[in-house]
C-alpha cells in the first residue's frame, strides 16, 4: 500500500507541471475557451454565432417571359430586403410544366420540406398551394382574380394563409387599342385556356365592354398548347383583331398566334408587355417585373415577422402604361397612329 501511494505521489508531482500549461492550476477547471464575439451597438442580429437560413419555394405553372420576369424580379427585390440568394435565404425553384397535377406535387413537396414561405406564381399553382397546406404562408403573384379562384375571402382581407398581388388587366383599355389601330374592327378573336379561372374572367370582362366600344367578342377556348395555333387559324377571316389576355398557355405558345396573324394581316392586341416585345403590337397594361418587385416587399414583411398573410389585403399594381412594338405593326399591315405613339412609356423596334 505504502508502495502504490508514492507512485500516485510521483505521477502528480510530474504531471501537475505539465497540466498548468493548459489550466488555471492542478485540479481546477478550466475557463471556457470560445466565447462568442457580442453583436455591436446598434447591430439587430442576435448574438449567436448561426444565423436561420429561410427557405422559400417557388412554384411557377409554366415558363413564358413575363411569368420569369415575376420571379426574377421577387428574388431581385428580395436581395435588396436584405435576404441575400444562398445567404440568408435558398430558393427551391419549381415548373409545373402547364400541368395542374404537378402543381399538386410541387406543392406537396414544399409541404413535406417545411418551407418557410411559398411564393405561387400563376393561379393554378396559388390553388394547388392552398389546397396543400393552411400553415405556410403562401404569396401568389400573377393571378388576376384571387376572390373568383378561391384563394382569399376578400381582396382587402385575406383572412388565411394566403394573400399576395394580382394582374387583372384594364381590359377595357387593351380593347380600345384595336379601334385606335383599326378603327373600322368589329370582331374581335379571344383565345384562352379553359383551365384557367384567371382567363375566363379577363373573356368575361371582355363581353361586358364590347357593346359600348363597337365590338363583338369571338372566343376560342384551348386545353394544350398545341390547340393554340388551330384555333388562331379558325379565326382568321372572321375576325378584324386578336385579343390575347393574361392567359398561362397561350401566352406561353404566342409565337403560333403571331404566325397566323403576320401571313393574315391580323393585328395582336396583349394583355401584358412581354408579349409585345415576343410580337404583338401593342399593351396597355402592367410590369410583371415590377409586380414581383411588389410581392417581394410583402414577403419580406411576413418573414421579419412584420405582418401576417391573413391580415394582408391583396394588391395591385397602380401604374399601367402603354407598350407598342412598331416592327410588329410592320408585319401584320398596320400604321400606328402618332398620337398613339406619342403617349406610349415604350416602343420597341426591333
Amino acid at each position: 500500500m505504502m508502495k502504490k501511494r508514492k507512485s500516485v505521489h510521483l505521477v502528480q508531482k510530474i504531471l501537475c507541471p505539465l497540466l498548468l500549461l493548459s489550466v488555471a492550476a492542478c485540479g481546477q477547471q478550466s475557463a471556457p475557451v470560445n466565447n462568442p464575439t457580442p453583436a455591436p451597438a446598434g447591430n439587430s442580429a442576435p448574438a449567436t454565432t448561426e444565423t436561420k437560413q429561410v427557405k422559400i419555394g417557388i412554384a411557377q405553372f409554366v415558363e413564358h417571359p413575363a411569368l420569369d420576369a415575376a420571379r426574377e424580379g421577387f428574388i431581385s427585390q428580395m436581395t435588396k430586403n436584405g435576404f441575400e440568394k444562398d445567404k440568408q435565404v435558398v430558393y427551391d425553384v419549381q415548373s409545373a410544366q402547364a400541368s395542374m397535377d404537378t402543381s399538386i406535387q410541387i406543392a406537396q413537396k414544399f409541404n413535406a420540406d417545411k418551407v418557410d414561405l411559398i411564393l405561387a406564381i400563376a393561379t393554378p399553382t396559388a390553388q394547388a398551394s392552398a389546397q396543400t397546406t393552411k400553415e405556410i404562408p403562401i404569396l401568389f403573384t400573377a393571378v388576376t382574380d384571387p376572390v373568383e379562384a378561391g384563394l382569399v375571402k376578400a381582396m382587402e382581407k385575406p383572412e388565411g394563409n394566403v394573400t399576395g398581388t394580382s394582374d387583372m388587366n384594364p381590359v377595357e383599355e387593351q380593347l380600345k387599342l384595336v379601334k385606335e389601330l383599326k378603327p373600322e374592327a368589329k370582331t374581335v378573336g379571344v383565345i384562352y385556356s379553359s383551365g384557367e379561372v384567371n382567363s375566363k374572367v379577363q373573356v368575361d370582362a371582355a363581353k361586358a365592354v364590347s357593346e359600348k366600344l363597337g365590338l363583338t367578342i369571338q372566343e376560342a377556348a384551348v386545353t394544350s398548347p398545341t390547340e393554340v395555333k388551330q384555333a388562331a387559324e379558325s379565326m382568321a377571316g372572321k375576325v378584324d383583331a386578336y385579343y390575347v389576355p393574361t392567359d398561362n398557355l397561350v401566352v406561353s405558345s404566342i409565337s403560333a398566334v403571331l404566325g397566323v396573324a403576320e401571313s393574315q394581316k391580323i393585328p395582336v392586341i396583349a394583355g401584358e408587355e412581354n408579349s409585345v416585345k415576343s410580337g404583338a403590337i401593342a399593351t396597355y397594361g402592367i410590369d410583371y417585373t415590377k409586380l414581383g418587385e411588389q410581392t417581394a416587399d410583402m414577403a419580406a414583411k411576413i418573414l421579419k415577422g412584420e405582418a401576417k398573410t391573413a391580415d394582408m389585403p391583396v394588391e395591385m399594381q397602380a401604374d399601367m402604361k402603354l407598350v407598342i412594338n412598331k416592327k410588329a405593326a410592320e408585319k401584320m399591315g398596320v400604321t400606328i397612329p402618332q398620337a398613339m405613339l406619342d403617349r406610349a412609356g415604350e416602343v420597341f423596334e426591333q
